[in-house]
């Protein structure tokens, strides 16, 4: 199966949700327009920033095939499909495959704890196969669920035994392991730059082609420019731009991070998705004045997506 490579910037969009806390579908078509205007290549629904774990099977069934319906021509949508019930997962990755998705993914589960290279491999090898016809990505984050393992080894190790393996979202600390992957066996496979904060050093060394991001949601417009004053060879630009990131990253940290503040931020560029879904504490009103206050303060609001 030969794999297209993934070039700019793939969005990890929220879920929506109404004042009960039922899924919001009505506004997927608005939001695929937004991210697409301001220059995103497509989505990864279902994922962390989109509160995948706390979804029902049926929610996200339907709203892969809300997101299917609602993207413009050439816009990817990559499905995460990782569960805690490996069943559930090959549900979620066959009905992709069968909806005409671009890709599936899986992050290591949250429970059980997977703490070996072998226990991983096998995880995904079964996801996958439910989608032999799609891309595969394994999304190592592993602040989420403590899979601290390398992802050489695992590259090594999932090699040749999962045909449809694409790649890695790799969304950790290690510069220096993220380029170790993508090295390896002569940059065979696909690996996805997972955080915002360090596209510009990624580039860098070299590598990065593409990546998915969770400040995109509001912050597109000043990612994908990294991207662009990199290809122009304006190293001060896409500096100046990556810094800005940082900036806008330390605003979000003061108030529980993107799938909190990132959420709300939402709300203040005039694009509403409602609150979290428990066990996600929300933003108070009081938080919310205090942040846009931090936002204001770096002139976000005019650099924001529109």
């Amino acid at each position: 199966m030969k794999m297209e490579k993934i070039k700019g910037l793939i969005d990890a969009p929220f879920t929506p949700f109404l004042e009960n806390g039922e899924v919001n579908y009505a506004p997927i078509g608005q939001y695929a327009s937004l991210l697409q205007r301001n220059g995103l290549k497509g989505v990864f629904i279902n994922g962390s920033s989109g509160e995948g774990y706390m979804l029902t099977e049926d929610e996200r069934i339907k709203l892969a095939e809300a997101w299917m319906a609602a993207v413009p021509e050439g816009f990817k949508v990559i499905v995460h499909v990782g569960s805690t019930c490996v069943k559930s997962s090959r549900r979620l990755a066959a009905h992709a495959q069968a909806l005409g998705a671009w890709g599936v993914g899986a992050m290591a589960p949250p429970f059980p704890k997977v703490n070996r290279i072998e226990e991983l491999v096998k995880y995904c090898e079964e996801i996958a196969s439910a989608a032999p016809d799609l891309p595969f990505y394994f999304y190592h984050i592993p602040a989420f669920n403590g899979a601290y393992l390398s992802m050489v080894d695992f590259l090594k190790a999932v090699d040749g035994r999962i045909p449809n393996f694409a790649g890695i979202k790799y969304t950790y600390e290690s510069l220096y392991e993220y380029n170790q992957c993508r090295l390896y066996a002569g940059g065979k496979f696909d690996m996805l730059h997972g955080q915002d904060e360090t596209i510009l050093p990624c580039l860098a060394m070299g590598g990065a082609q593409g990546g998915i991001g969770g400040t995109t949601n509001y912050n597109g417009r000043c990612l994908t420019g990294i991207l662009d004053a990199w290809a122009a060879g304006d190293i001060e630009r896409a500096r100046t731009l990556q810094n800005y990131a940082q900036d806008v990253i330390n605003v979000i940290c003061h108030f529980r991070g993107n799938i909190v503040a990132g959420k709300r931020i939402m709300k203040l560029i005039g694009f509403d998705l409602g609150k979290n879904r428990t066990p996600f504490q929300n933003m108070t009103d009081d938080e919310e004045a205090r942040m846009k206050t931090e936002l204001e303060a770096i002139d976000f609001f005019e650099h924001c997506n529109k």
